[in-house]
């Protein structure tokens, strides 16, 4: 059995075969690295901050049954990223695995999908966060929550998650253990809660499953499908594992461990929570007509003085899952910068001496989500009659750009085998089999679909967004790629073939 220490040491080792240093602190263990995407998923602000969305489109039933259809595709898409992580252990993770099997070229456009992608999912939970809060200050303070309140109380969400992720990679990892405790135990608080002390009793359970009820203009069976977006942005940003796995100790088993069991503790653990909150509802039509579904669901449940401590738990809990989504954001572009993937690339890959974090990568994934959510709060201002919400627009970037984002490298793995070229001889002590293929098409299959439902009416407006962003990106594609991105080191320098060798050269050495 080998101490902490010959285990970092090999780790290192085999780090370096892929051509990196050792240069972030490899300090995180395996509770920590499945903590921080159970903290990015976090049922407690995905399930929570588009219920309202949810019930609006899909009534009831969204809750049983949208999200297990969801949560059922996207544990097929955790295996396969997860196989991915075992294979290819390096911080590029999506756009590191793409360029070593296919080339450097789709390796760039995945590394910019995936921040694109990165970008909307830590503005969509701080913002989320900052909606929640928001309304809760109002009260205490005596003031009224706007739109201009909340963009505010969203910026210091996002400057005081910047500063923690800046002073270093220990104090947020405990965090991120603590986070994933916390969900647990505020899931628990909230489902007692509302078994024992809902003031007028629980729906029968088969209300949980009640389709055909849609408070949208929409046909039920399309009403139904808009609405699997509060479920499919919740199950986001599960690759942090793999953002993560080079501070991680032995990180070719927990990080693809950490990715797969996130997505299955937040499905069992989100399924609890969502089933007792809605058998709690007696009054979906007001609930769909608040201001926050969510906040009048459990404000009508459990009454105002408890129900408002509730929410401020809820509300504590998506603060740490936008904590674990900077250190994912700041993660990947710190891979891809010192890959020179991006314009001033040298600033992003530079690692603070002091605090051993990539600290100017940490203050543009700031940055660069507050634009997102400040070009919306201008653009509703310039057309105040927009019929999409601020949240949805959001969210819609986030789960496109990180499940296109996704489905790049499975897809590219799949072509890899079929030309013979990724073999199993290839792949890490973490994999699914014989059951690998079929497994992968079916991720491929679920990611094109749902990328299409999050964009159509009346979410248009991320279809738009993401648009203009690509065609920003072919601009860059034109201007930057060619002069100075020459890809990961090991799909430069190194074959498949080449990895491999020196994996088994460097078993040889541990025996």
């Amino acid at each position: 059995m080998k101490n902490k220490d010959q285990q970092m040491l090999e780790d290192r080792k085999q780090l370096n075969r892929y051509g990196y240093a050792q240069e972030l602190l490899r300090d995180m263990g395996g509770f920590s690295n499945f903590a921080i995407s159970f903290s990015i998923i976090s049922i407690l602000t995905g399930a929570v901050s588009l219920y309202g969305h949810g019930l609006t489109y899909g009534g009831p039933g969204m809750m049983g049954f949208g999200w297990t259809i969801v949560a059922f595709f996207v544990l097929l898409v955790a295996a396969s990223l997860a196989e991915l992580a075992s294979a290819i252990p390096t911080a590029g993770a999506l756009y590191h695995w793409a360029a070593t099997l296919k080339g450097r070229r789709i390796g760039w456009y995945t590394a910019w999908i995936n921040l694109i992608g990165q970008i909307g999912i830590v503005a969509g939970i701080d913002y989320s966060c900052a909606l929640f809060a928001d309304p809760l200050l109002a009260t205490v303070f005596g003031y009224t929550s706007t739109d201009t309140t909340i963009l505010i109380v969203f910026g210091v969400i996002l400057l005081l998650h910047g500063i923690l992720n800046h002073v270093g990679i220990k104090i947020v990892a405990k965090l991120n253990d603590f986070s994933a405790w916390y969900h647990m135990l505020v899931v628990a608080i909230l489902v007692v809660s509302l078994a024992f002390f809902t003031k007028n009793g629980l729906q029968p359970i088969d209300y949980l499953f009640q389709v055909g009820q849609t408070f949208s203009d929409k046909p039920y069976f399309l009403a139904f499908l808009i609405g699997l977006l509060q479920a499919q942005w919740t199950f986001t940003g599960y690759d942090a594992s793999a953002h993560t796995i080079e501070e991680t100790v032995h990180p070719r088993v927990r990080a693809p461990w950490g990715i797969y069991n996130s997505v299955a503790f937040s499905f069992v653990f989100g399924f609890i929570m969502l089933a007792f909150v809605t058998l709690s509802i007696h009054d979906a039509a007001g609930a769909v007509n608040s201001d926050n579904a969510f906040i009048y669901v459990i404000s009508q449940a459990l009454g105002g003085t408890f129900g408002s401590i509730v929410l401020w738990l809820v509300t504590f809990a998506m603060f740490f899952c936008g904590l674990s989504s900077i250190t994912s954001f700041s993660r990947m572009m710190y891979a891809f910068s010192r890959d020179k993937g991006m314009p001033f690339s040298r600033h992003w890959a530079e690692i603070s001496r002091k605090f051993r974090t990539p600290a100017k990568a940490i203050w543009l994934a700031v940055i660069l989500s507050f634009a997102l959510a400040l070009i919306d709060y201008l653009t509703k201002i310039l057309n105040p009659n927009a019929g999409y919400s601020t949240i949805a627009f959001l969210t819609g970037v986030s789960v496109v750009g990180l499940y296109v984002a996704y489905g790049i490298p499975i897809y590219l793995k799949l072509e890899a085998e079929a030309k013979g070229i990724f073999l199993r001889k290839h792949y890490g002590p973490w994999s699914l089999g014989k059951w690998s293929k079929p497994i992968n098409i079916l991720s491929i299959i679920w990611i094109l679909f749902i990328s299409i439902m999050m964009v159509i009416p009346p979410n248009q407006m991320a279809a738009y967004a993401l648009g203009g962003m690509f065609i920003i990106l072919i601009i860059m594609d034109l201007s930057y790629y060619k002069k100075h991105f020459k890809g990961p080191q090991a799909a430069l320098e190194k074959s498949i073939e080449e990895i491999q060798r020196l994996e088994e050269e460097f078993e040889h050495e541990k025996e």
